[in-house]
């Protein structure tokens, strides 16, 4: 079975683009993205993102990450899934609904970007309100989860990390012999959950080491992405995110839009932002008087081909 599909990206945040709706697709799209993500065995991606006709909206677009599981929503494949379509002559519109497991999604190319080339546009999503109650992003607390005290337990030989100031390597393993690490945290639903940490040293957090065991951990009863914050003034900040199922990826929408409320609520940011992540930049804003976050940053085609399944 050939199946063809098109390689995005959105800041470095890689999807396999399919064709749900004139194409056929394999029966189990859940080991389907499992292969066809593998960076050796595969094309590579973060995700792979399936179009589909919708009774609700313009289309629908469904999310496999890495790792085979469904999700929500993802900010930078929905930049990308607008694009993906217009080039297929599925749609003319430069803004259209699309269906999501985290509700309506209007993506907004924008036509005439300075910064549009043959193979990259730039798209501004509303990405709606963000959801603060505890039990809605869901974590294991009543109530707003801002600035809120986190224990994070089992780490012993890590060592005193929690600034951000030690790296990946032995070394900060060998400074201490902590049984816990103690951060503050905020947590944030933009359609999926995130936690939110602010550090002072992001280029050497170790994010691989400390992502996967605050994903995992049982206050957050359905895993969550996790992004470590270094806030340079009141409108930059710097950005890395262990993404839940699919690792530390160059760049994370959803992740950037909670990165933006949670600076505005811990007062360490104003509502404007650009927000740097390791594929590149994105424009956040919080509208004060609709309550909706707003994402602008590029799509980009890589190439085309079909996969043999």
């Amino acid at each position: 079975m050939k199946i063809p599909f098109v390689k995005m990206h959105g800041a470095g945040n890689d999807f396999v683009m399919l064709n749900g709706i004139e194409g056929s697709l394999p029966k189990d799209l859940s080991s389907f993205s499992k292969q066809i993500c593998h960076r050796q065995f595969g094309v590579g991606a973060d995700q792979v993102l399936i179009a589909f006709q919708s009774d609700k909206a313009d289309f629908r677009m469904d999310i496999f990450n890495a790792d085979g599981g469904q999700v929500e929503m993802c900010g930078n494949g929905i930049r990308c899934f607008v694009q993906y379509l217009r080039d297929l002559k599925l749609t003319s519109k430069a803004q259209i609904d699309v269906e999501t497991l985290a509700g309506i999604i209007r993506p907004e190319v924008i036509l005439d970007h300075p910064k549009t080339t043959e193979n990259m546009v730039w798209v501004k999503v509303d990405m709606g309100e963000p959801e603060l109650e505890g039990a809605k992003v869901p974590v294991r607390q009543v109530g707003r989860v801002v600035d809120f005290p986190f224990k994070l337990t089992d780490v012993i030989g890590l060592g005193d990390i929690a600034t951000g100031r030690l790296g990946d390597d032995s070394q900060s393993r060998k400074v201490a012999k902590s049984q816990s690490l103690d951060f503050k945290i905020t947590c944030v639903s933009m359609g999926n959950p995130h936690c939110v940490i602010f550090v002072e040293d992001v280029k050497n957090f170790p994010v691989t080491t400390l992502g996967p065991l605050i994903e995992h951990d049982s206050f957050f009863p359905n895993r969550v992405n996790v992004e470590f914050v270094q806030v340079v003034n009141r409108h930059k900040l710097i950005q890395r995110t262990w993404e839940r199922g699919s690792g530390e990826t160059f760049a994370c929408g959803t992740g950037a839009c909670a990165v933006g409320v949670a600076a505005v609520l811990t007062g360490q940011a104003e509502r404007e932002m650009k927000i740097s992540l390791k594929g590149g930049d994105l424009e956040i804003v919080w509208d004060e008087k609709t309550n909706h976050v707003f994402k602008t940053g590029p799509a980009t085609t890589v190439f085309s081909g079909e996969y043999i399944w």
